[in-house]
């Protein structure tokens, strides 16, 4: 049996050549042969659903005012580099209305640190605190003491700019410094806070007190680094204008004294305070 032919198109021109070979005219047939194959159809690329679009990028989000202050503060390792980061801090609206930044002044490693409220006019134009009509009376009641923010004292603010009008600050524009306040009293790390007014006392005591009712009184103020001893003092602003209450600051002048002898704070001889 003959072997077959695997190809069918050989088989054919087998066949053709043998009919041309007895004589028949095969050219129509082998035409066909010689006509160019139809190319194969192309099958239609598979259709791909389209890639779902990326989520949207999120913004990062805007720090607070008190985050930034936080940020700031915490960035700071010693009082001149926390008063660089006061100069530059933009998320207290007071700053765009006042003259100066009202930071701190006198020794920068005394071992008393007064806080009192915010700059009035006189702090505003010269950018020192307390250099007004109450700044000279607290110096005078210092100095009683032994106490002179030329030699041993240092003196700050809750607030760093004159609030217009020398209206009260405002509850956020206190928290917006408060980190600033907290991280001095960290850095100085005080053995005695002294605090003047009612805006200290409460923003630094947490306390709702009067300021009658907290004057005078022995108070721990809690920091990241400890405790720390605090004392509230009548304001000299307010002595200004109930001069009769003297009486009772000259109380706590002799409360602060007793307690910074048992602290061994240095002070110096009343006739010797610059």
């Amino acid at each position: 049996m003959a072997a077959m032919i695997a190809d069918p198109s050989l088989a054919a021109r087998a066949a053709l050549a043998f009919w041309r070979a007895a004589g028949v005219d095969m050219d129509e047939a082998e035409a066909v042969f010689a006509a160019p194959r139809p190319a194969p159809a192309r099958q239609p690329a598979p259709q791909t659903s389209p890639k779902p679009a990326p989520p949207p990028r999120r913004q990062a989000a805007v720090a607070s005012p008190v985050e930034n202050a936080r940020e700031l503060a915490a960035a700071a390792g010693s009082i001149s580099e926390l008063k660089a980061a006061v100069e530059a801090f933009t998320g207290c609206a007071l700053k765009a209305t006042a003259r100066n930044t009202v930071f701190c002044d006198g020794v920068l490693d005394a071992e008393v640190l007064l806080i009192g409220e915010a700059p009035g006019k006189e702090e505003d134009e010269q950018g020192k605190p307390f250099v007004g009509r109450s700044g000279q009376l607290l110096d005078r009641m210092l100095a009683l003491i032994g106490l002179s923010r030329k030699s041993n004292l240092l003196i700050s603010n809750t607030i760093y700019w004159r609030p217009p009008g020398n209206r009260d600050p405002t509850q956020g524009e206190i928290v917006a410094c408060l980190p600033f306040v907290e991280r001095l009293i960290v850095l100085s790390r005080p053995k005695l806070l002294l605090l003047t007014g009612k805006a200290a006392a409460h923003t630094l005591l947490k306390r709702e007190d009067g300021v009658m009712k907290l004057r005078g009184r022995r108070f721990q103020h809690q920091t990241e680094a400890g405790a720390i001893n605090a004392m509230v003092m009548l304001h000299p602003a307010y002595l200004l204008r109930q001069p009769h209450q003297k009486r009772l600051a000259w109380a706590d002048l002799l409360t602060a004294e007793a307690w910074l002898d048992e602290l061994g704070a240095a002070r110096l001889r009343a006739g010797l305070v610059p």
